[in-house]
């Protein structure tokens, strides 16, 4: 992957003086409230085709795009904002689709969490993140498939084109395919705005989110044990693209 040099430090630091203009992130994008990280609180958000992404990242996804068609790609979004709300109606649908096929609430948790975020812990919460495919080709079934974003699948032209160019628009894959990774499996449609989203993860690491979790009384919360809790807050929330380490 031809990745762009991209210092965390300058980031939060003094990030005009190191980092290309066309990833500099406002100084006031960079400040947002707990709840707005968690999904609560009401951001300021800008809509485009299909997605809502703050200000600064919707710019800057909106130039990947138009890069993108001259090159025969037809950046589609499947998944852009979401609130608590949101992300705890998806939370509820499974647990309960997982409980009837007989999982044990164990299970379900388990079996949620390969892909799936808790409430109140997803980067979709942040307006930083989007999920990506090529519109072009037709497809049938389940297009966030890995499968599908390599070899003969239909969008590999798609993969090897932001594998190429998504770094230099300030966009970097979140959940990679490196071996040793642990929590979310791969995701090649899962990008996030780094300008953004580094700063926004050093925050998020200030919250109590043990407490939180506990406090916020989601279906099947009783079964989060604290042993739980860390293990998902190192593996599922921090285990992730270093590029994306604050």
């Amino acid at each position: 992957m031809n990745r762009r040099t991209f210092t965390k430090t300058a980031i939060l630091g003094s990030i005009a003086a190191t980092i290309p203009v066309q990833l500099y992130a406002s100084i006031t994008e960079n400040q947002i409230s707990g709840n707005e990280l968690l999904g609560k609180g009401n951001p300021v958000l800008t809509s485009g085709t299909g997605y809502k992404l703050r200000p600064d990242a919707a710019s800057a996804f909106e130039r990947l795009k138009a890069a993108a068609l001259k090159d025969k790609i037809q950046v589609k979004v499947v998944s852009s904002y979401r609130n608590y709300a949101h992300q705890n109606s998806i939370w509820e649908r499974k647990y309960n689709r997982f409980r009837k096929s007989g999982l044990s609430p164990t299970q379900a948790i388990q079996k949620i969490i390969a892909y799936s975020t808790i409430p109140g812990t997803s980067r979709h919460h942040w307006g930083t993140d989007i999920d990506l495919i090529d519109g072009r080709p037709k497809v049938t079934g389940d297009v966030l498939v890995p499968s599908k974003f390599h070899g003969t699948g239909p969008f590999c032209k798609f993969k090897e084109w932001m594998d190429v160019h998504a770094n230099s628009f300030g966009f970097y894959l979140v959940y990679t395919d490196r071996k040793d990774r642990k929590g979310f499996k791969y995701e090649p449609w899962h990008y996030s705005y780094a300008p953004l989203s580094i700063p926004y993860l050093k925050s998020y690491k200030e919250l109590d989110i043990k407490v939180i979790l506990q406090e916020n009384k989601l279906l099947g919360s009783e079964h989060l044990t604290s042993a739980f809790i860390d293990r998902y807050i190192q593996e599922n929330i921090l285990d992730i693209n270093p590029y994306l380490i604050g």
